[in-house]
């Protein structure tokens, strides 16, 4: 089953000799359930491309489509609404409160939304994330790699239709990457997650579904796990 289509998306920045393709013309379809990797050089149109997945940047052309929904046909505050109800965020800076402590954190964005936090799912994501030690302990008392822990258990804590990630990895050593790839990898499958990373890291290619290749703001290569 479909979850997110892009149809023909292009994006450009800036003008004349200045002006910069993110995206050409760009076309794509992705499983409910999979966990697929975007990976380019910084200049390739990879996180420009998850930007325009993820409602965050409108393209110039093209449209894009969530669960089949319409995004940019929404005004911005029933697209503020349906990403705070359908998507979860994490990206390589953790944006979390330094003032709260793990657990606060990770329930933050259900409480700005107005809703009843499932305490029994978030038990279960602390736990299955190796945080249940550290529940409340503040920010700053953590490493980068805990820290990265606390914003994927935030990202799925609102139980959203898709995790979008951008460069997930790109502040941590060697180690913690794997980490935190490998404990993406198992929360996408325990939860049944739909997961689009933006990353460099090539140790994503050992557990994802799917591996897109973008250069210049086109897809040159689109390869499945089982290929």
């Amino acid at each position: 089953m479909i979850i997110l289509e892009g149809k023909h998306l292009t994006k450009t920045y800036g003008y004349n000799e200045n002006k910069v393709i993110a995206l050409n013309d760009v076309s794509l379809e992705i499983e409910e359930g999979s966990f697929m990797a975007v990976v380019g050089t910084s200049v390739s149109g990879k996180s420009t491309l998850l930007d325009v997945l993820a409602g965050l940047v409108k393209p110039d052309k093209g449209m894009v489509y969530l669960q089949g929904k319409l995004l940019y046909d929404m005004n911005n505050d029933r697209l503020t609404h349906l990403r705070r109800r359908k998507m979860g965020f994490v990206f390589q800076f953790f944006n979390l409160i330094s003032t709260h402590n793990v657990i606060e954190n990770i329930v933050l964005p259900i409480h700005l939304d107005n809703r009843q936090v499932d305490e029994e799912y978030v038990h279960d994501i602390v736990e299955t994330l190796g945080l249940t030690e550290k529940k409340y302990a503040f920010i700053h008392e953590l490493s980068d790699g805990g820290q990265q822990r606390v914003a994927i258990a935030r990202a799925l804590a609102s139980k959203p239709a898709i995790i979008f990630a951008d460069e997930t990895t790109g502040n941590l050593d060697a180690k913690s990457s794997q980490e935190v790839i490998q404990l993406l990898s198992m929360a996408q499958r325990k939860y049944h997650e739909t997961v689009i990373m933006v990353t460099h890291d090539e140790m994503i290619a050992q557990v994802v579904d799917r591996i897109l290749r973008i250069e210049d703001g086109k897809i040159i290569q689109d390869t499945k796990n089982d290929e």
